[in-house]
């Protein structure tokens, strides 16, 4: 007898196709003064993305230093109206977002999670603004304040990977 588990259906991640690379860039002008990195992947048989950011600043007078890393894996949201990105980061938080994806604008914006920053919420849109070009705005809360933009930094689109993508596990339906 075989015993077969059925598989919920793969997601549908064409809005969100365009995204997948590597992107480095520069802030701009009127932000602190730094690089970013982002490269977006599919993993597992194309059922998640893979979110890899990398953000570096300089020290400014109203702005300390900053050198995060973070990831995130994206999976379509349990209702079936977007998507969820769950971020990991290494200053130890864990955050949520709910992912909408309109015409070339992927909104992130925040649903709490296991441990985000106390009282302050983050919100980032990842804007196409070409072919091989996008646009990252980054903009904070903190505790009881508005949303100010903290950052925005012009992406353009880096060279393909050599080594591809990373292998996928074995299929869940054993024979």
């Amino acid at each position: 007898m075989i015993h077969r588990i059925p598989l919920p259906p793969k997601p549908d991640y064409g809005a969100l196709d365009w995204l997948v690379g590597e992107w480095t860039g520069k802030t701009s002008e009127r932000s602190p003064q730094g690089e970013v990195h982002l490269a977006i992947s599919y993993d597992l048989e194309k059922r998640f993305m893979v979110f890899r950011e990398q953000v570096q600043f300089a020290a400014t007078g109203n702005v300390p230093e900053t050198n995060e890393t973070w990831m995130g894996i994206l999976s379509p949201d349990p209702s079936g109206t977007g998507f969820r990105l769950r971020v990991f980061s290494n200053t130890g938080f864990i955050t949520r977002y709910r992912v909408t994806v309109e015409e070339s604008n992927v909104y992130l914006n925040p649903e709490g999670g296991e441990a985000p920053p106390p009282g302050w919420l983050f919100r980032r849109t990842l804007r196409r603004t070409n072919v091989g070009e996008l646009t990252e705005t980054v903009q904070v809360a903190p505790p009881n304040k508005a949303f100010f933009d903290y950052y925005s930094a012009k992406l353009t689109r880096g060279a393909p990977s050599a080594s591809g993508p990373a292998p996928s596990a074995p299929s869940a339906n054993p024979e």
